[in-house]
């Protein structure tokens, strides 16, 4: 009988990490998810460093980080580089509210499915944990197309709302008005 504890799928337990991560003054802090429950967290797995799509991804997170805030939802951002590589990167960016991780080892972008071996980068994946530590949203995409930070803010909010959400449900809108979740 297989172990559900440790299937990667929408509901199940996030897989943990530890991984060191960068922030503007050039200070590194070791970062594990398991610090962080009793929070919302979004986790956004990007490419590369100096590239060409992930410093506008990278940049409008830290654009609306406040929004992130003021819900207490933590933003960090994940790549296969080096924390050096960010280090270098954070200086040339300007300010970014939050960390960059370095996963040069691949082991948490291979627990979220998101490392391309051919091509040793991380495919464009991001994720929503809930205060519990459960995985509640994953989607992927394509590396030569940036994601839309206003839909992962709509679906967290969507998400802290405990209901069912109607498509093209936004902030304010009424809910269904039925449980969401998944216990």
């Amino acid at each position: 009988m297989p172990d559900n504890n440790n299937i990667f799928r929408v509901g199940a337990p996030a897989p943990d990490f530890k991984l060191k991560g960068a922030i503007n003054s050039g200070e590194v802090n070791d970062y594990r998810l398991a610090d962080y429950r009793g929070q919302w967290v979004v986790i956004f797995f990007y490419p590369e460093d100096f590239s060409f799509v992930c410093p506008t991804e990278v940049k409008e997170f830290s654009q609306r980080f406040d929004e992130f805030d003021m819900i207490d939802a933590v933003v960090m951002g994940i790549s296969t580089d080096t924390i050096d590589s960010h280090i270098k990167w954070l200086k040339t960016l300007g300010n970014i509210r939050y960390p960059l991780l370095a996963d040069s080892e691949h082991v948490a972008s291979k627990n979220y499915r998101t490392f391309l071996p051919d091509e040793n980068v991380s495919l464009r994946g991001t994720f929503i944990i809930d205060p519990a530590g459960r995985l509640r949203y994953a989607l992927y995409h394509d590396n030569a197309i940036g994601r839309s930070v206003g839909e992962t803010l709509r679906v967290l909010a969507a998400l802290r709302t405990g209901e069912m959400c109607p498509a093209e449900w936004q902030p304010g809108d009424p809910t269904l008005g039925l449980h969401g979740d998944f216990d």
